[in-house]
């Protein structure tokens, strides 16, 4: 794209608050967008070569969505915590093996996908964010969910295609928990917690692809507790 393009691209944005910069091969911020930190509500990086964002990124205050997928991005910088207006956030398809504790700070989170990613400790800092509604943590290296899981406000947990063997029964204790994919993880029968099935709201839950036979898991305790919640919501959508 053309400097001069690029530049009505810019003036457009400043006046819309939306900025689409996908597939642009960009491996730094252009010169220009800088001047936009206060305007943006919508910023789109996705399919470039960003190796890391730079601290910049924390003055872009107004933003309520960012895309950051299909990029090149082992971190997120901490200053991510200042985007405090932040509703959906994209960073799947990277090379992120962590992320920064200030994520605890973005309480308007909605939605965060973080597919397809080598995150192998289960992002405790997301606990607590009231408005959380949608966690994508599938294709990444997590081998256990822990207690600290049970702070989780989200009403969807995508965990398939992950290492997982070993699951906390605290996550029955997550208040709005009604979707859990566990597809295609490291699980045994006796990992599934007994008070997923017996006490939790989780009405459905993945499992297919684990190291056991699906028809197995009719066998469980409890099981007829949840079959009740997943045949009403069943019922409720027809």
């Amino acid at each position: 794209m053309g400097n001069s393009a690029l530049k009505q691209q810019y003036d457009t944005a400043s006046k819309t608050g939306v900025l689409n910069l996908s597939s642009k091969k960009l491996d730094e911020f252009p010169q220009g967008l800088k001047a936009l930190h206060s305007a943006l509500r919508i910023l789109d990086l996705s399919v470039n070569k960003f190796g890391k964002l730079p601290n910049e990124i924390g003055e872009f205050v107004a933003l309520k969505n960012l895309n950051v997928s299909h990029n090149k991005l082992s971190t997120l910088p901490d200053v991510l915590g200042e985007l405090r207006k932040l509703e959906n956030l994209n960073a799947s398809c990277n090379q992120l093996r962590s992320l920064p504790m200030s994520m605890s700070k973005l309480t308007l989170l909605k939605q965060v996908n973080l597919s397809d990613n080598q995150i192998a400790e289960f992002p405790a800092m997301l606990s607590d964010l009231k408005h959380l509604d949608l966690l994508d943590l599938s294709k990444n290296k997590l081998s256990l969910i822990p207690d600290e899981s049970s702070g989780l406000h989200v009403i969807e947990l995508n965990l398939n295609q992950n290492q997982i063997s070993s699951i906390s029964e605290k996550l029955a204790d997550c208040p709005r928990l009604k979707t859990l994919r566990l597809e295609e993880n490291c699980l045994q029968l006796n990992s599934i917690p007994a008070r997923i099935l017996k006490d939790s709201k989780v009405s459905t839950l993945g499992l297919e692809g684990n190291l056991f036979a699906m028809k197995e898991f009719a066998s469980l305790e409890f099981y007829d507790q949840y079959m009740e919640r997943y045949t009403a919501v069943k019922k409720k959508m027809f």
